[in-house]
């Protein structure tokens, strides 16, 4: 993956065709580096590199802390880039759909400097997620997910006792996420237009969060992405989808993957329509890998509860967001309209 090449860069200008070189040991006489990414996530800062030299790929992605220091803070408890590092370092070559591959990876678990060097996967095809995703794809994105969560069932435990993943039930989560919500409610409310029912919703979710996470965190346990959305997934000419985004792989019950994808990730009337035939695809195709009988009863309710908890995600995101980026004030209002579809079709309130 490269070689130790001693300090991280802190800035893009720091990636230079020599520290390209050294990294990855690619033959890199030049690169031309371009942002992407912007109104995707806030955790990260991305970069299109394009090279030159004889035996190098066109391009490569690095990826840098965010830009916005509230989401550097927000990643550094959490413990994000750590995570993305030790899921390039260890588990990547487990996964069962296409993830990229690493040329470079280094952390500092102290300062939160943190550099990853990947394939570019922007070949492939991508689906915008304030569009929506067709079913179609969904349906293949879903039977990822399960290839995903039937690779790790019941192994998940002891990724989060070496530190590879953290727990849903961690308590870093219950101390941190009551500060960074706050803060993003408020943020939010001040530069968006929140739907009533997830403001009900939301003056009741700090109290319950630690109960939700806590049943999330129990077994039936896998590996769970923690971040499988449309701007995260790409799909390959066969159809197969591929993943990108590991700074969220955590231990908790597979479904929480699967309701914030559906809530989130398709339009509306797509969801009301097919959101429960998505579920069953999800389970049978479990089944099918080989999961046992009895870790598959029940976890409807882990849907809900997944898909209740997840508010956290516009809402703690929008801490880092400029309402002035129209990508970004797009992602964030189609997710509010999502949730609000999800808390009144669900009947989230009543799990409360």
């Amino acid at each position: 993956m490269g070689a130790d090449i001693g300090r991280i860069p802190t800035t893009v200008d720091e990636i230079t065709p020599g520290w390209l070189a050294a990294a990855t040991g690619l033959p890199v006489e030049g690169a031309d580096i371009e942002r992407i990414g912007v109104g995707i996530g806030v955790s990260s800062a991305l970069y299109r590199v394009h090279l030159r030299g004889d035996g190098c790929p066109p391009t490569v992605v690095v990826k840098l802390p965010a830009l916005d220091e509230a989401a550097v803070f927000t990643s550094t408890m959490l413990r994000m880039y750590l995570r993305e590092a030790g899921f390039f370092g260890e588990l990547a070559e487990e996964a069962p759909i296409r993830v990229p591959a690493c040329l470079h990876v280094s952390v500092d678990a102290d300062t939160s400097h943190f550099v990853l060097v990947m394939e570019d996967l922007g070949l492939l095809r991508h689906v915008d997620q304030v569009v929506g995703m067709s079913v179609s794809d969904a349906e293949r994105a879903v039977e990822g997910l399960a290839a995903w969560h039937a690779t790790w069932w019941g192994r998940a435990e002891l990724l989060a006792d070496r530190g590879l993943t953290v727990s849903l039930g961690d308590e870093i989560y219950k101390a941190v996420l009551p500060i960074v919500f706050a803060e993003g409610l408020e943020k939010l409310g001040a530069e968006l237009e929140i739907p009533p029912a997830i403001s009900a919703v939301a003056a009741r979710w700090l109290g319950a969060m630690p109960g939700l996470l806590d049943t999330l965190a129990t077994a039936p346990t896998t590996m769970i992405h923690g971040d499988y959305r449309a701007d995260n997934l790409f799909f390959e000419p066969g159809g197969n989808v591929a993943a990108v985004d590991f700074q969220l792989i955590g231990t908790g019950r597979g479904a929480y993957d699967l309701a914030y994808f559906v809530t989130q990730s398709l339009d509306p009337a797509d969801a009301s329509q097919h959101e429960q035939a998505l579920f069953d695809r999800w389970i049978s195709a479990l089944g099918a890998a080989g999961v046992p009988p009895a870790d598959l009863e029940g976890r409807w309710e882990d849907y809900r509860i997944a898909a209740l908890f997840c508010l956290v995600y516009p809402v703690v995101a929008w801490r880092g967001m400029d309402a002035a980026d129209a990508r970004q004030m797009s992602l964030a209002t189609t997710m509010l309209q999502r949730f609000d579809r999800a808390v009144g079709e669900l009947d989230l309130a009543a799990l409360l």
